[in-house]
């Protein structure tokens, strides 16, 4: 297997930067692009094992310092298979070395495929500098990190230990939850069945703690067989178009009850009940749609699976600080609770979220 190998690197921040299956005119594929080409040095390599040597070569002349990013152009890959970044991703150490396919706008990026051979993203080229540096700054800030949360695999058998003080203080609230807004309730059902016709509660499979699926309570917020239109409306999406989440630009699904109910987080309210069948906790990551958590199977996010699933967390008071929060950022404060939860942080959370709900009333 013939594998072409370019190294590119950057003289002023010492940033080594492999491409592989490229053509040597491989900085078109990415625009504003800061190197210039007396800054590149260029390897020929025939098999996959002399390219693996090679990057360790690398690694001990830079003492042990690690490429910035490996690209990959997906042509190459399809033709060759994924021997190469299967071998990258499990090296002890060039495993942490974020890993990018670059495509041509006639190729269909299959993601999933990329995500479950290693690969960390992919991007239509030629995808703009910024954006990229940014996406690798993260990835080599926290991919060493989250590797060592172990595999999907292991998650699915693993049980976490909900602390007895915080399963009793769950059930405690919701079931006070529930008592202080039963007459609230009432009103919603009312209302949701003179608007349009359909059930009053929606019931949706959703992924939570250690990848336990289970049935999701909200009051229904959108016309009846809204899921059949989501790709329809895809486009409108707020994260990025990589992005593994979901969330519609003003939703044209919904219904005009279900946008004051959504507003003031009334749709929730239902969910008290997945606390006390303890599918869920006050405080936890959001559990996600299947469609969602069958992307992040890759080692490095499963770990945001290690923590409850909860109504409130770390993304929802940090979303009401700032409206442009990246699925990465949305990921790792994910990650950033599962390895601390505790019933101070708990508390906090609760306190910000509640903050945070009176200042969108009065906006």
């Amino acid at each position: 297997m013939q594998t072409e190998l370019y190294s590119s690197t950057a003289l002023l921040d010492s940033r080594e930067m492999l491409f592989v299956g490229f053509e040597n005119d491989f900085n078109a594929n990415i625009s504003n692009f800061p190197y210039h080409e007396e800054q590149y040095h260029f390897e020929h390599i025939n098999q996959t094992a002399q390219a693996v040597q090679w990057l360790e070569q690398c690694i001990h002349q830079a003492n042990y310092q690690p490429p910035f990013a490996v690209f990959f152009e997906l042509g190459w890959l399809k033709l060759h298979g994924f021997d190469l970044p299967k071998k990258l991703s499990e090296h002890p150490h060039l495993r942490h070395v974020p890993m990018i396919v670059l495509a041509n706008r006639h190729e269909t990026l299959p993601k999933k495929t990329l995500l479950e051979n290693g690969l960390d993203d992919c991007y239509t080229a030629p995808v703009n500098w910024e954006k990229l540096e940014s996406r690798l700054e993260f990835l080599n800030r926290y991919k060493t990190q989250l590797l060592g949360f172990g595999t999907k695999l292991d998650l699915i058998n693993e049980r976490v230990q909900i602390p007895v003080y915080k399963r009793f203080f769950d059930v405690a609230a919701a079931l006070v939850g529930i008592l202080l807004t039963a007459p609230l309730w009432l009103l919603v059902a009312l209302a949701i069945k003179i608007e349009s016709r359909g059930p009053v509660f929606y019931f949706s499979r959703r992924v939570g703690t250690c990848y336990k699926v289970f049935d999701f309570i909200k009051f229904r917020s959108m016309h009846c067989n809204a899921e059949n239109q989501l790709d329809e409306y895809r486009h409108l999406n707020n994260y990025e178009q990589s992005s593994v989440f979901l969330k519609l630009h003003s939703d044209p699904r919904v219904t005009r009850v279900g946008r004051f109910l959504r507003r003031y987080s009334i749709d929730e309210l239902p969910q008290l009940f997945n606390v006390i069948r303890g599918d869920m906790s006050l405080v936890g990551n959001r559990p996600l749609p299947l469609y969602e958590a069958e992307q992040l199977t890759t080692d490095q996010w499963c770990a945001r699976f290690l923590a409850p699933a909860g109504l409130t967390g770390l993304w929802q008071v940090a979303k009401s600080k700032r409206t442009d929060i990246s699925s990465d950022e949305r990921i790792m404060l994910d990650v950033e609770y599962a390895g601390m939860f505790s019933i101070q942080k708990d508390m906090g959370i609760i306190f910000n979220t509640f903050r945070a709900l009176k200042q969108q009333e009065n906006v």
